[in-house]
């Protein structure tokens, strides 16, 4: 385990945990009450601004419980990079309401979770013709 700088905007909430021995990510809950019109988008504000480890980004992604509550999450999942984790940096969960009638998502609630995710730079070296052979194009191992 590495030690992982973070702060909570409201200390009545729990840090983040991994709640199973095997579970890759850790759940974040609403800082406060949203409540989401139908068919509307909301911001959820999930109380913590933290600094990855260097070489990683916070991937943020819906709980699969999360459509539960007629949320999915807007861009599909949220990628946080390495360097936005400033003193009022706190991270934030955009989801769209897709039922008919508004969505209240109560403070505590666990809505997100984040997954710390190793990556590289690229450094391109671009050519005129790749080695490899075609595939086939895009959608090119079958229909089904």
């Amino acid at each position: 385990m590495k030690k992982i700088q973070i702060k909570r905007f409201d200390k009545e909430l729990p840090l983040p945990e991994h709640k199973t021995k095997g579970a890759a990510g850790f759940d974040f809950a609403s800082r406060e009450k949203v409540t989401v019109g139908a068919g509307k988008v909301g911001i959820i504000p999930l109380n913590l601004a933290l600094e990855a480890p260097k070489g990683h980004f916070m991937l943020l992604c819906a709980r699969s419980s999360t459509y539960k509550l007629g949320l999915t999450m807007v861009n599909g999942i949220g990628i946080i990079d390495s360097d936005f984790c400033g003193d009022e940096d706190e991270f934030k969960f955009v989801v769209q309401n897709f039922t008919k009638k508004a969505v209240t998502v109560e403070k505590g609630t666990r809505i997100a979770q984040g997954i710390f995710v190793k990556f590289i730079k690229a450094d391109w070296q671009e050519v005129d013709k790749m080695k490899n052979r075609t595939r086939g194009g895009f959608g090119s191992t079958g229909h089904k």
